[in-house]
């Protein structure tokens, strides 16, 4: 495995990361109404640290091959809606749009992890964990606006 690589998709997941940083829940989440299986506030930063991991593990494995132009392309369009989903809701506060990025971002992965299986059976099975994570993250996105659809987009 060319660690290199592995450097190289991981500082792109740490920049989606970034994000989790400049835009944290604060009192606006915590205030929210949230479904009783909602993970503790702990379980974010340790399940998306592993999954980017995971992610960018899959990626270096999957890049150098032969014929990963449109798995690198999925790549890129998942790590953007990533990156994109924590502005949008925690610091626009907008629980819909949230809703679209996140659903889009499921999508995103569902794509990455078809196309990484098709060139590399480990790196689409190290997408698994994310597809599964980003599965609960929009069933908790849409239980949270759904709860609190009538509360004002930004406080």
């Amino acid at each position: 495995m060319d660690w290199s690589l592995v450097l190289i998709f991981f500082v792109a997941c740490a920049g989606a990361a970034t994000t989790g940083v400049m835009f944290q829940p604060g009192s606006w989440y915590e205030d929210l109404r949230k479904p009783s299986w909602t993970p503790p506030n702990w379980a974010f930063p340790v399940v998306w640290t592993t999954l980017y991991v995971c992610i960018a593990v899959a990626a270096a494995r999957a890049a150098p091959l032969d014929e990963s132009g449109h798995a690198m392309a999925a790549f890129a369009v998942q790590i953007a809606f990533n990156t994109l989903w924590t502005p949008i809701f925690f610091g626009l506060h907008n629980m819909k749009a949230g809703l679209v990025v996140i659903g889009v971002l499921w999508i995103a992965v569902l794509a990455t992890m078809w196309q990484f299986l098709q060139l590399d059976l480990i790196a689409g099975l190290l997408f698994a964990p994310y597809l599964i994570w980003v599965t609960i993250a929009f069933a908790l996105n849409a239980a949270v606006w759904q709860m609190n659809r009538n509360r004002p987009i930004a406080t």
